[in-house]
């Protein structure tokens, strides 16, 4: 199963790369490479949300206590797509403004005004985002602490439970011991009355 996610990451990957590459260009693309670019772009954008719904599903199959570590990877793709479609966003306005500026003789002032609005509100995402991913690294983090902390208990119960096995063997072979030695004593004790009756009767 791990070769089947791997083989989607690697597809993932090289997807990604080029979605990146695409979206960097087309801000600087003649219009009609443009819009032919942005088709292009939603097409890879699809295909790569599509094997992240393999890479789910493959996940999801693989058992409880070995998922952790690809739920976590699973969590960082999904945050590099989101990542893509932002700024895939931001290279269409950017875009559309240029056809609308065309078309209807813009000045480009409006533009401009609308875009400075964009790119704050694109700020305020960006440290949202950042803020966002400090907090998951945590999670991921405490995450892995309460994993090792699970582990550790695990590890001293068993070494309480193999004690408490060894205190069990302890005390029966003692009880064993403790019926030999009772039984020795009575035997001795009956040999020493015997004895004992004996030498009197010979001294009557």
């Amino acid at each position: 199963m791990s070769s089947d996610f791997e083989g989607y990451e690697q597809d993932f990957a090289v997807l990604t790369a080029e979605i990146t590459s695409k979206i960097a260009r087309v801000p600087r693309l003649p219009p009609d490479e443009k819009k032919q670019m942005v088709a292009n772009v939603e097409k890879q954008l699809e295909e790569a949300k599509e094997l992240l719904e393999q890479m789910d599903l493959e996940v999801r199959e693989i058992p409880p206590q070995s998922r952790g570590m690809y739920s976590n990877r699973m969590r960082s793709y999904k945050q590099e797509m989101g990542k893509l479609e932002t700024d895939f966003k931001r290279s269409r306005i950017a875009y559309s403004d240029e056809v609308r500026n065309e078309l209807l003789g813009d000045d480009g002032n409006s533009s401009e005004n609308q875009r400075a609005h964009l790119l704050d509100n694109t700020e305020r995402l960006e440290r949202s985002s950042r803020r966002l991913e400090a907090g998951y690294q945590i999670a991921v983090e405490t995450e892995q602490i309460g994993q090792e902390m699970l582990e550790n208990l695990s590890h001293d119960r068993e070494k309480i439970q193999r004690a408490r096995e060894r205190l069990r063997e302890t005390d029966a072979n003692l009880g064993k011991s403790s019926r030999i030695l009772t039984g020795m004593l009575r035997r001795h004790e009956t040999l020493c009355r015997g004895r004992t009756n004996r030498l009197r009767m010979d001294e009557a």
